[in-house]
C-alpha cells in the first residue's frame, strides 16, 4: 500500500527521565511507523548513559536500526541550531512532573503514561518491556493515522491528549 504524501513534517520529541527505553521506543516506532510525515526524537531528564538492552532488542526486531541511537539530555533540543518541535510527550510520569524548558515555537505537550518496569525481576521485565511496546506502537498508530486537516496546532493539540488517555490493553 502507498503511503499518503504530506506538505508538513511533523517534529516530535518523546521524554522520559533516563531515556533508555520507553522515550527511545517511542522514537524508534515513530520513525519507522511515521513513514516520513514525523521525525520522533528522544531525551531525558536526567539520562542514564546508556540504552535499555530490551529497547535494542524490541526495536532491532521490527528492523529498525539502532546504531545511531544513544541516551541523551533534553537539553540538546533547546539550543538554537536543535530542530522545531511541534510536539513534546512526556512517556513517565517521572518526566511529567518536571519543569521543562520554555521550548522554542511553543510545542503542544501531552503525556502518555506507561508503567516503569526498572524494579522488577529481569524474568519479568522482558515481558513487561514487550507489553510497553506494544503500548506504545498503539498510540503511535493512533497518532499516524490522523488525518493532514486534523493536524493543525489546536485540534493536534486535543488529539494527542486524548491518545495518552486511551486504554492500553
Amino acid at each position: 500500500m502507498t503511503q499518503p504524501t504530506f506538505n508538513r513534517v511533523f517534529n516530535v520529541l518523546f521524554l522520559c527521565t533516563a531515556n533508555s527505553a520507553r522515550s527511545i521506543m517511542s522514537e524508534g516506532l515513530l520513525n519507522i511507523l511515521g513513514h516520513g510525515r514525523f521525525n520522533a526524537y528522544s531525551a531525558g531528564t536526567h539520562p542514564s548513559g546508556e540504552i535499555n538492552r530490551y529497547t535494542i532488542e524490541l526495536l532491532q526486531s521490527i528492523g529498525y536500526d539502532t546504531s545511531h541511537l544513544h541516551s541523551k539530555s533534553w537539553q540538546e533540543f533547546e539550543g538554537r541550531n536543535a530542530p522545531h518541535m511541534d510536539i513534546v510527550i512526556t512517556v513517565c510520569d517521572d518526566a511529567r512532573g518536571e519543569v521543562c524548558p520554555s521550548w522554542p515555537g511553543h510545542p503542544i505537550s501531552a503525556h502518555w503514561a506507561y508503567e516503569d518496569p526498572s524494579g522488577e525481576t529481569e524474568e519479568e521485565k522482558h515481558a513487561s518491556y514487550c507489553k510497553i511496546f506494544a503500548q506504545i506502537k498503539r498510540r503511535i498508530d493512533l497518532l499516524v493515522s490522523l488525518p493532514s486537516e486534523k493536524l493543525e496546532h489546536l485540534t493536534l493539540n486535543n488529539l494527542v491528549q486524548e491518545i495518552g488517555q486511551t486504554p492500553l490493553n
